[in-house]
């Protein structure tokens, strides 16, 4: 941890107060939250809560699914979700755009039927093409975020509200939800923070022209914008340090309450 969190992560906060000539300054920050590097963070947001809603919803009903399934079926999905929550970078842009780019092989399919998905506004390279491509990976880490927590449910639950006569909804809105909303809200942190740092697949996909703070981050800390800017990266670090800490601060106040659950 000292050597691959701390020290990095110092290393990163005193450079967002240093000059180039290694004098204190607040001017790295002050240009961070202004101009085109604060629309990188609303980017970065937007992108993060469009691909997070998307994978908690459609994660948590597919959780439900595979809770409710027994045998290879299930044991398929659940090895297959620990592969895919893992995958990213390269391979994945790169599958993306020759299924759904502009000459994907989709994308033809769908011309020859009369549906040009990009006449009508699509692009895989913005926002939108960047969350339905995050669903690759974030909806098989909210399988597995979720998974644990719904096989927990106790069957007594059910029986006892069954025989106060509730329904199949009434049990989820009355009971379920509120003992899964702890694990909900951690799969929701968890989501959040693997879409707001996500780089390579960004990266990849869009050639850095979308603002989005890992992107801009990359480009300054390489050089490829102005000489001299690397404390500038280090400053926008330090605003994504800040909302994982945040993110991973909600995360472990919530597994706190979901674990009284499991006693």
């Amino acid at each position: 941890m000292a050597l691959f969190l701390l020290i990095p992560a110092f290393s990163v906060l005193i450079g967002a107060f240093e000059s180039n000539d290694g004098a204190l300054t607040f001017s790295n920050l002050r240009i961070a939250l202004s101009g085109p590097y604060l629309q990188s963070f609303v980017t970065s947001f937007e992108l993060s809560v469009g691909s997070t809603v998307i994978a908690v919803v459609v994660g948590f009903v597919s959780a439900l699914a595979v809770a409710a399934t027994r045998g290879r079926p299930r044991a398929l999905v659940q090895s297959s979700s620990s592969v895919l929550a893992n995958t990213g970078g390269v391979p994945l842009a790169f599958a993306f755009i020759a299924t759904i780019g502009n000459f994907g092989v989709v994308t033809r399919i769908l011309s020859r039927m009369g549906l040009n998905i990009y006449a009508h506004g699509f692009s895989l390279y913005s926002v939108v093409g960047l969350i339905i491509v995050y669903q690759y990976f974030l909806i098989p880490v909210m399988i597995l975020v979720m998974l644990g927590p719904i096989q927990n449910l106790r069957p007594a639950w059910v029986e006892a509200a069954r025989t106060l006569g509730a329904s199949k909804l009434r049990f989820w809105w009355s009971v379920g939800l509120p003992i899964l909303s702890p694990a909900l809200l951690s799969g929701t942190v968890v989501l959040f923070a693997d879409a707001f740092a996500a780089y390579a697949t960004a990266e990849a996909l869009t050639s850095g022209t979308l603002p989005l703070v890992p992107i801009q981050i990359g480009s300054l800390i390489s050089g490829n914008v102005a000489a001299g800017e690397a404390n500038l990266g280090n400053a926008l670090g330090l605003g994504m340090i800040v909302v994982v800490a945040l993110a991973a601060t909600i995360y472990v106040l919530s597994q706190r309450r979901a674990s009284r659950w499991l006693r």
